[in-house]
């Protein structure tokens, strides 16, 4: 499997999504760490790839996805942007209305703050 074959299954099998530096318990970016503290405090389960040990992905998925930094945020097959939309959206309660809309459509798909 290829790399676009890769990160599209995954996207395609995880409801939500998280592409980051590091993991949600240890992130190696700031960016990164807020992106999936916001995504922690919607206490809705979420899959993460840790794109520092997947250099292909990290050198594919910024084309793949037409968005060129870390993190990216995708749920139900769609980008949602990165550390700034995530945080602004937080802020304003939509990033919340969003997990957990797509987490009750999709539950029992996911598996909690899983790598993918």
């Amino acid at each position: 499997m290829d790399t676009i074959e890769r990160i599209k299954e995954q996207i395609s099998e995880n409801t939500i999504l998280l592409y980051m530096k590091g993991s949600p318990k240890l992130p190696n970016c700031g960016f990164s760490s807020q992106a999936s503290q916001a995504l922690i405090s919607c206490e809705e389960k979420f899959a993460y790839v840790d794109i520092l040990q997947n250099p292909d992905i990290r050198a594919e998925l910024p084309k793949y996805a037409d968005w060129p930094t870390f993190p990216q945020l995708w749920v139900e097959g769609e980008l949602v942007g990165g550390c700034d939309i995530i945080m602004e959206m937080f802020q304003q309660g939509e990033l919340q209305t969003l997990v957990k809309e797509a987490a009750a459509r999709n539950a029992s798909a996911d598996d909690s703050s899983a790598e993918a």
